[in-house]
């Protein structure tokens, strides 16, 4: 049914725009000076909103129309890595506000002195694995650092992990048994209900390793909700790796978060630039990407694998 509806939305989009597209067309045909003004701006607005519904075509993985959950863990740095970290989780969710997605925290852990040393969180809205999968990898800020008392510059790293989330659609059986539930109290920032209480919630899944965390809501039934939740993401995609090698890219080798395996880079100093090592895409508006704007990320990134994926094509037809 959630296919179905998703389906149905889809194909109501294209109705309305082909309508819209014949009504301007019929104004058009009146050649009347007085709709000149109102026609070119629907004709812009329709071209945008056709992009949009192009740019789409990029997003052909079958899980590219569901919600993703997105894991950050400081890398390399110290405590600059850790303030980094919690830098990308707030990006991250501007992202999602200016999108219009729902996004929520499920898991955070603080670090010692400031940032977070890992954290994730859900986001629900059309398309959000597809576009976030780009986002996947390795990012290094280079800056002057606010907690050296010498002030001098510093560089350090955050891992971003994206995972598909398919919510309770999902083609994997949990056995109850392969699974060690452990609750233990949260140590992030939170009321007193949650220093006294046991509500933060860790599964281990015996079979495969796979440890899920968490513990930002008040209620144990909630997080245990959300961490399995997150359990089946990750399952699903050992099962689908399984299935297709393609399917592989959603997780990728295990890559160090550290010098040399950065898939973008941040500078604020000594100039200001973000720039994509894969795209080659770059921008000098550093705070209006930290503030969520990464869209131009993310079309370069999934344009250039597009473009790589014909041209393989390409090569073996030959």
């Amino acid at each position: 049914m959630r296919q179905l509806a998703s389906l149905r939305e889809e194909v109501d989009i294209w109705d309305r725009l082909e309508q819209r597209a014949r009504d301007a067309l019929e104004l058009a045909a009146l050649e009347d000076e007085r709709l000149y003004d109102d026609l070119a701006a629907e004709t812009e607005a329709l071209e945008h909103e056709l992009g949009r519904r192009e740019f789409q075509l990029l997003l052909p993985h079958p899980y590219d129309r569901e919600g993703a959950i997105l894991a950050i863990h400081a890398g390399a740095g110290g405590t600059d890595a850790q303030d980094w970290a919690e830098m990308l989780l707030r990006m991250y969710l501007r992202w999602a506000e200016i999108r219009g997605f729902e996004a929520e925290v499920v898991d955070q852990l603080p670090g010692e002195e400031a940032g977070v040393k890992r954290a994730m969180i859900t986001i629900t809205g059309p398309y959000a694995y597809g576009y976030l999968r780009s986002e996947r990898g390795v990012h290094r800020l280079v800056r002057l650092s606010p907690f050296d008392a010498a002030h001098r510059r510093h560089t350090s790293f955050a891992l971003a992990e994206v995972w598909p989330d398919m919510g309770d659609d999902i083609s994997v059986t949990i056995d109850p048994n392969d699974l060690q539930i452990d609750t233990f109290r949260a140590s992030s920032a939170g009321g007193q209900h949650m220093q006294k209480n046991e509500t933060a919630v860790r599964i281990t899944h015996l079979p495969t390793g796979i440890i899920v965390s968490c513990q930002n809501e008040r209620s144990q039934t909630q997080n245990r909700e959300n961490a399995l939740r997150v359990l089946r993401a990750r399952l699903i995609q050992l099962e689908e790796e399984k299935l297709q090698a393609e399917i592989a890219e959603l997780k990728g080798e295990h890559i160090d978060a550290g010098w040399g395996n950065q898939i973008r880079s941040y500078v604020l100093h000594p100039y200001q630039m973000v720039k994509d090592h894969r795209t080659n895409y770059e921008t000098g508006n550093v705070s209006a990407v930290l503030d969520g704007q990464l869209d131009r990320f993310m079309e370069a990134y999934l344009r250039h694998t597009m473009g790589s994926v014909n041209s393989a094509d390409e090569s073996e037809s030959r």
